[in-house]
């Protein structure tokens, strides 16, 4: 597996636990529509948490959630849209990014919520 395929995994990972321990119910990650790809679907209390995942190993080019473009976050709308109603879910639906970045040798995770609208 390539080296930023490794990492991508691991920040999934670290994304899971991470939500989990802050109270979200992980249903679904991976979970794909079309050509759209969900990484983590999660709910906490009545919202329904589309998250992006963004891992990077340095912070040099930019932050992580700095590459959530137009065409993902479309791709994203599309695919969650589906769910719900495949699902047939009454549940108001949040865009969360969890941005990671190695830091020294840890990595720093930061959850924004309601990171887009879409309309």
């Amino acid at each position: 597996m390539a080296k930023h395929n490794e990492l991508g995994k691991l920040g999934e990972e670290l994304a899971v636990d991470f939500l989990q321990k802050n109270g979200y119910t992980v249903l679904e990650t991976n979970w794909t529509f079309q050509k759209a790809e969900i990484d983590i679907i999660a709910q906490k209390e009545n919202i329904l948490a589309v998250v992006e995942v963004k891992t990077r190993s340095s912070i040099e080019f930019g932050l992580p959630q700095d590459f959530v473009k137009p065409k993902k976050i479309q791709l994203l709308v599309k695919a969650v849209n589906e769910y719900v109603v495949s699902n047939d879910l009454d549940i108001e639906v949040r865009f969360d990014i969890v941005a990671i970045h190695k830091q020294e040798n840890n990595y720093k995770i930061e959850h924004i919520e309601d990171a887009f609208y879409y309309f």
